[in-house]
This record gives structure tokens, sequence and C-alpha cells, in this order.
């Protein structure tokens, strides 16, 4: 047999440490064969023994590399020139990527087969390995970041005497079978890399500056840390109806906890870039990177009904009560304008979902008892969207954007149009609406 280095053939005379980066390179890659008792030149020199040196690799295999890669490595005992050499077969892992335990998920601890070597792999090609694996679903994939630590979670936990150990951890999703953190472990330990940026404006423009700042650590602790920011700037107006006075803050306590809940639980976590929250004169906006999950509509969520993009986190959340159930925040919301007035606004793009909560405390001009209906607001965005995409629209175009009936189309129209917002144009099938100039 002659024996030559390839893509998918290694050759090393004794076992030694290096034995671990060529057998991860080939579980990450193709596969491989490992032979040891032969010379970088293909010269046979073979093992005295044999089921010894098999042994030392098994166990260098199970203690040294993680996830378990036993399973995709078989040994066998070949005669060779009246040599006896250890040819190790490796199969590409299910689990990638494969690295050495004490270096983790970074450059110098996973390697790939790059012609007839060994190298380490790039932080794209690790995260690479990592989704075709794990999936698309940011919070199931393993976090690059695996030196984290949970001082506010356990605080969390302790304060309503749940257990948080390691079993925990696994139930949850925050760590994996073999002890590996995810990404949400991540976001909930004190290294969390996402961030919320939060910013005070003098009036109702953002020209202006009264204060700035960006929160940072698990997302306890900026849940806890944002809403104390915000609380300390809502403020309470009195007013009185003969001898009684009435005291009102800016923005009702329960929507600006569930906008923010829904700032952290729904987001798309995927992409880099900060959360904003925005506090005007006249309103609060809490911007969240991500839009609408595939398939879903305002019109569902405005009925309750979550599609949620972070199940896991949601979960967590739900666990700790910090969540009743799945899809009633926006409801909250509503019912915690009714009665006021005004109402919430909901703004969304691809990539963007963006709750505004005006203050009860400033009336504008745009107040108008006669649309206060939080479904009303939401469909006449998406109208205005619509019309922006297409310059413009037919009925029949809205009735299948809002999957309303045409009798709530004409309505929904017929108000727009009233409130100055579309134009008619045509008549009879001709007729199409655009935004009024």
């Amino acid at each position: 047999m002659i024996f030559q280095e390839s893509e998918t053939v290694e050759l090393k005379s004794i076992v030694g440490d290096d034995i671990k980066k060529e057998i991860i390179a080939f579980a990450n890659c193709d596969g491989g064969k490992l032979y040891i008792g032969v010379q970088d030149d293909g010269t046979v020199i073979g093992v005295d023994d044999p089921d010894g040196a098999a042994l030392q690799v098994s166990n260098m295999v199970r203690d040294a590399i993680k996830p378990d890669l036993t399973m995709f490595l078989h040994y066998q005992t070949l005669n060779e020139d009246g040599k006896q050499i250890i040819a190790i077969d490796v199969q590409q892992g299910t689990e990638r990527p494969y690295y050495i335990a004490k270096k983790g998920l970074r450059p110098e601890g996973v390697f790939v087969r790059q012609g007839y070597s060994s190298v380490p792999a790039t932080n794209t090609a690790i995260r690479r390995m990592i989704k075709e694996t794990d999936g698309d679903h940011f919070e199931d994939m393993r976090s690059l970041e695996q030196d984290l630590t949970f001082e506010a979670a356990r605080k969390e936990f302790s304060e309503r005497n749940i257990p948080f150990g390691e079993p925990q951890m696994k139930t949850l999703g925050i760590m994996t079978h073999d002890g590996v953190y995810t990404n949400l472990g991540l976001l909930l330990s004190d290294q969390c890399v996402h961030t919320i940026k939060v910013a005070a404006f003098e009036g109702t423009t953002q020209q202006e500056f009264k204060d700035r700042k960006e929160f940072s650590g698990s997302l306890f602790r900026q849940m806890d840390e944002v809403y104390d920011y915000i609380d300390f700037r809502n403020q309470t107006h009195s007013t009185f109806q003969k001898l009684r006075r009435i005291d009102q803050r800016d923005y009702p306590e329960m929507a600006v906890r569930e906008a923010l809940l829904n700032l952290l639980v729904h987001r798309e976590y995927s992409f880099r870039a900060s959360t904003f929250i925005s506090l005007y004169e006249d309103r609060i906006e809490f911007t969240s990177i991500g839009g609408l999950v595939s398939g879903v509509t305002l019109n569902d969520i405005m009925m309750g009904i979550s599609v949620c993009r972070n199940i896991k986190l949601a979960n967590v959340f739900y666990r700790l009560e910090l969540i009743e159930a799945y899809g009633t925040g926006m409801l909250k919301i509503q019912e915690a304008y009714s009665g006021t007035g005004k109402s919430p606004k909901i703004e969304t793009s691809d990539n963007v979902f963006k709750i505004i909560l005006p203050n009860l405390n400033v009336h504008t001009e745009q107040d108008d008892p006669s649309t206060n209906k939080l479904v009303g607001s939401v469909q006449e965005n998406l109208v205005i969207d619509l019309a922006k995409k297409q310059d413009t629209f037919t009925r029949k175009d809205l009735e299948k954007t809002l999957e309303i009936s045409q009798t709530a189309c004409g309505r929904l129209l017929k108000r727009m149009m009233e409130s100055g917002q579309i134009v008619q144009e045509g008549k009879g099938r001709n007729t199409h609406y655009r935004l009024s100039e």
C-alpha cells in the first residue's frame, strides 16, 4: 500500500497532541483517514503497541474534543511491510463545528481541512457550520462566546424561588445537552453583546438631545434599567374635578411595560444593531430590529395571534411570569389606553417594528376621538404603505392586503378620504386611490 498525504489523508509517525486538530478538521469537512505509524514521506515505521495507541487517541477524542465525536471514528490495525499501523477513519460529524474544548468555538479551537493541511477556521466558516447544523433559529445556535456568567439571570430566578442550575439551563435551551452555551444563553448572560439605546429629545423632533444612554449586559439587566429610566421621566400631572384631585401619568405603566417586553422578546437578534427607544415631548417610540414574522399581519397581532420569533426566550420570560401568555402584549397596550381619547400606533417595515405610545398629558391637533381605535390606526398605516409602494391602488388591492371584507374596506377608504389622507380617482371599474399631495 502506498501512503501519501492528501485532502483526505493525514500521516503521523506517533500519537501526539496535534492529532486532535487533524481529527477535528476531517470531522468539520468531508471526513478522511488518519494513519499512525507512517512518516510524512510515506515510510512505514509501525507502532509498538497499536491497542494502547488506539486507546490513547480514543481517550484524547473523548476528553478534549467537543461535541462528542467518538461515534464518528472507526479504528483498525493494519499490517504493512511486517509492521503494525493504526488506521482511523473519521466521518463528517453531524454537530459541526467540532473544536478543542479548552479553546472553545474560536479559530484557535476549530480546524478545517485546506489542501494537505489542517488550519484554523475563520469566524465566518464557524458561523456557517453552526447555521448548517443548528438551523436558522438564532437562539438555538451555539454561541461563539462560551465564557459566560449569569449573575443577573440568577437574581431574577432567585427572586421567584425558581432553581437555576445546569439541569434547568439545559431544559430552557440556555445550554445544549453536552454543556455548550447557546445564543439564548448569550442573551441572558452578563456578556450579552446586544444593547438598547435610549434618547430623550427636546420637543417633538430629534433636533435637540436632552439625554442619551446605552444599556448593556443581560437582557434582564437591560429590562430593569431601561424601565427605571423611562419610569423616572414618566411624570404625573394632576387635574381637579370640583374638589376631587385626579392624577395621571404621561404614559400608562402597563403600556410602557408591555412595549418594553415586546422590544426584548420579539426582536431579531441575528442583527447586531441596537434597538432604540426615543422619548419626545408628546410620545415614546420603541423601535425593534426585525419586522413581522413571515405570514403574520398587523391585524393578526391586534387580534391576539402570536407567532413568536424567539420561542425559547419567550418561554423563559413566561416562566418568570414577566409575560402572562403569548400574544396578549398588544391587547394590554390597547387596554391601557382605553377611554383616554388617545391610542398607540404601530409602524412596520421589512426589518423594523415600531410601537408609538402617545403622551396622555399632551394634546395635539391630531388627537381625534372618532378615530381612536388601535386597529384603525394599524389599518391606515398599512393603506399608506400600500400607496407608497404602488403609487395607486384599488379597493380589491386593499381587501387582499388587509384581509378584510368589502364593507369594512369601504368604511376605511371613506374615513381616510374624509380625513384628507387619500384621494379617489376615476369612476366605476377604473376607480383607484392615491395619497393626498
